[in-house]
């Protein structure tokens, strides 16, 4: 069963791994899962440990050091269809957040299914962006809800779980709907992101400190990454 308190309720969403006196901004990073599982979620499976030095390097590079950072808690290791667990459980992680932090401009990064998840919940008004690595983004995933926010993508070459085909597909059917949306196709890259891991920790942390502070902090991608013919491979 999933983990609840005593009182009966679930156990909180929101796992702060590094929260200031005053933020003013947030991002929560989600791990990835399988596609259909009622067991439960828990912290030391390898889905949930894999993003746990993304967080890390979010704590070290996050502009100012006024940056809430956290975790999503999944309920349950399963997106489970029409279900969508781990996108409902973003967006109790996301009125959390409200509740603690006021309503603070958010990114959402997400792993393999909890790219998944965080496009789902990226229609929540305190987004700002989502940046997926290696995403789930099934052929038709919805993205008309993206107006106003960023979309990044980070996928691997030789990723053999998740489709850098329909990844490439959604980025570019969020144009014209996203404020931008860009991919960066990583070489030789794979899906658990262990190749070239310090490449993805430093460039995922630096992608999200530059849709926190735009004007003070350089996007690591290309200006070519945001178009919509082919996208480079870094």
């Amino acid at each position: 069963m999933p983990e609840r308190h005593e009182n009966g309720r679930p156990a909180p969403a929101l796992l702060p791994v590094f929260r200031p006196p005053r933020p003013r901004a947030a991002v929560l990073v989600l791990h990835g899962g399988q596609e259909a599982s009622l067991r439960p979620a828990r912290p030391w499976q390898l889905a949930a440990l894999r993003t746990i030095p993304f967080a890390r390097a979010l704590t070290a590079t996050a502009p100012h050091q006024d940056v809430l950072v956290a975790r999503v808690r999944y309920r349950l290791r399963g997106w489970n269809d029409e279900h969508a667990d781990p996108a409902h459980d973003t967006e109790r992680a996301l009125h959390e957040l409200a509740e603690a932090a006021g309503p603070v401009p958010v990114v959402l990064l997400g792993h393999s299914m909890g790219g998944r998840a965080a496009l789902r919940a990226a229609g929540h008004p305190h987004v700002r962006g989502v940046i997926g690595l290696a995403p789930w983004w099934p052929a038709g995933e919805p993205v008309t809800h993206l107006a106003g926010r960023h979309l990044i993508a980070l996928h691997g070459d030789h990723d053999r779980v998740t489709s850098l085909a329909e990844t490439t597909d959604c980025v570019r059917r969020a144009h014209g709907t996203a404020v931008r949306a860009g991919l960066a196709v990583v070489g030789g890259g794979d899906h658990a992101m262990v190749r070239r891991h310090d490449w993805w920790h430093r460039t995922a942390a630096a992608a999200v400190a530059h849709l926190l502070d735009p004007d003070g902090t350089a996007d690591p991608l290309p200006e070519e990454s945001y178009g919509t013919d082919g996208f480079p491979v870094l």
